[in-house]
């Protein structure tokens, strides 16, 4: 049998729980050699799209092939790698030993002591887990995905609660992955970490694609002025003397977002208006728009339960 052209591949997906729609028609691809980030806020249908990849969860409508077939086919299992979430792991299981008995199951695992190694977890090899910090669960975590070397890989929040040393080490095994062909589905609340690690990027919300692109073609090359200043500034006479097609707000309180083509005239203005108001601008500078800010503006500021 030849092997699939793609990872993951998801067409009109649609998931209900008794009267509410949690996927309604979400289509997306997971590409092999790349990371695939999955974005959305809470409740807008990323854990249900990656339990139904993973086999755990079926759809009610729509068609989802992983790895070239059905994700229930049995043949699946030994070829992804799904990170364990918080009580996947006995309470009394040593890290090391627990890491040993995961390897068992694949044909020809990484050895666990190089893992362990990696990610910084020798030295608790015979720590129960129950006695692991959140930062070292979570990386034993991601060591029971990776070490049967899959072909595809489901990271949840893999540095959440991490130091940054930990971080960096996670953000370069996930590197590594990629590198050697392994398809990575990644799903994160960090705006800088998917921006960074992402080939592409699926912003969800509402169980729906609402963009999708690397995170260099989402972001663009448009760039911003911000600054810092005493909050409830009146911006009506700004906006109205900034170039057509510019646009100025105060988020949060006292911080102000200068949108539009930052050009010298641009710059002129703003720093005009505010030596005209006695206003004194505090870390005033240029930038380009990031995740982040795409991903508020397609998903609004709004908490989510």
């Amino acid at each position: 049998m030849s092997a699939p052209a793609t990872a993951v591949q998801i067409s009109g997906l649609v998931k209900r729980y008794g009267g509410a729609t949690a996927l309604g028609g979400l289509s997306m691809t997971a590409e092999f050699g790349q990371v695939t980030a999955l974005l959305g806020p809470n409740g807008a249908g990323k854990t249900t799209t990656v339990e139904i990849c993973e086999g755990f969860r079926r759809p009610d409508e729509g068609s989802v092939r992983v790895l070239g077939l059905d994700p229930a086919d049995p043949s699946v299992k030994p070829r992804i790698g799904v990170m364990l979430q918080s009580g996947g792991v006995p309470a009394t299981a040593r890290a090391g030993e627990f890491l040993t008995l995961v390897a068992s199951f694949y044909a020809s695992p990484v050895e666990p002591a190089v893992l362990l190694d990696r990610l910084g977890l020798t030295e608790h090899a015979r720590t129960p887990y129950r006695r692991l910090s959140g930062g070292q669960q979570q990386r034993l975590a991601l060591a029971t995905a990776v070490i049967g070397r899959p072909e595809l890989v489901f990271l949840d929040e893999p540095t959440a609660g991490l130091d940054p040393q930990a971080r960096h080490a996670t953000w370069e095994l996930i590197e590594e992955l990629r590198a050697s062909g392994v398809a990575v589905l990644l799903t994160t609340h960090y705006m800088d970490e998917a921006e960074r690690l992402a080939d592409k990027v699926v912003i969800v919300d509402g169980g729906r694609v609402v963009a999708e692109g690397s995170p260099s073609s989402l972001t663009g090359a448009e760039r911003q002025l911000r600054f810092r200043a005493r909050p409830g500034l009146g911006l009506d006479e700004l906006v109205t003397a900034l170039p057509a097609g510019s646009a100025a707000k105060e988020s949060p309180a006292g911080h102000y977002l200068i949108e539009g083509e930052v050009q010298p005239e641009l710059l002129a203005t703003v720093t005009a208006w505010c030596a005209s108001h006695g206003v004194l601008a505090e870390d005033l500078r240029i930038e380009r728009r990031t995740l982040e800010d795409v991903f508020l503006e397609l998903t609004g500021r709004e908490l989510r339960s």
